[in-house]
């Protein structure tokens, strides 16, 4: 690996620190006027604030808050689940099902502009895919389960957790992208399928 000193940088922009590139103030400096510091929880709950124009309680929005934080706490497994396929080949630094599934939409988001597709589906399928993993683990072949049985569990985890999230329009969104990629129902599942098998 190359060792840039002094005398190597030849170009301004690579002669900064990363932190000096931008002018923007850091957040942790807007809060240093805060005695005591804010939750990431209550952050998050703030951010997903909305009117309440359609007569909602505000018991109702704080369970729905509650709901995402819930559900988004669900997600953070796969985070944290190596894909078995990397780790049964052994494969160091196995990466986890949410290396994959972003690696997924990035391949979406560069490669989706192509004539009938819609990029924007791509990239929802992509980050959905494999989010019933989150509860049932990465089900390989070698796992033995058939494939019958493998949908089934990923459908019954992916109703779990948009029970965990508590329905409504995005809960069916995500059931919906869901199934078209299982399904292979459309153009875009079709394409999406196909990054799915990329290797890199």
């Amino acid at each position: 690996m190359a060792v840039i000193t002094p005398a190597t940088r030849i170009s301004p922009p690579l002669n900064r620190p990363f932190n000096h590139r931008s002018s923007l103030p850091s957040p942790s400096k807007n809060l240093l006027f805060l005695k005591n510091p804010i939750p990431s929880s209550t952050i998050v709950a703030v951010r997903c604030q909305k009117p309440f124009s359609d007569g909602g309680s505000s018991t109702n929005h704080a369970s729905s808050v509650s709901s995402s934080i819930d559900f988004l706490t669900l997600c953070h497994r796969l985070k944290t689940t190596k894909r078995k396929g990397w780790i049964n080949q052994g494969i160091n630094g196995a990466e986890s099902i949410a290396d994959h599934m972003y690696r997924m939409s990035l391949m979406a988001l560069i490669a989706g502009d192509l004539t009938g597709v819609d990029r924007e589906r791509c990239i929802k399928m992509a980050i959905v895919h494999d989010i019933a993993e989150a509860i049932v683990g990465d089900i390989t072949p070698s796992d033995g389960v058939p494939k019958e049985e493998k949908s089934r569990r990923e459908k019954a985890a992916l109703e779990e957790m948009c029970e965990v999230l508590g329905g409504g329009v995005r809960a069916e969104e995500i059931t919906e992208l869901w199934l078209e990629y299982e399904n292979n129902a459309s153009l875009e599942a079709n394409l999406v399928k196909d990054f799915d098998k990329v290797w890199f």
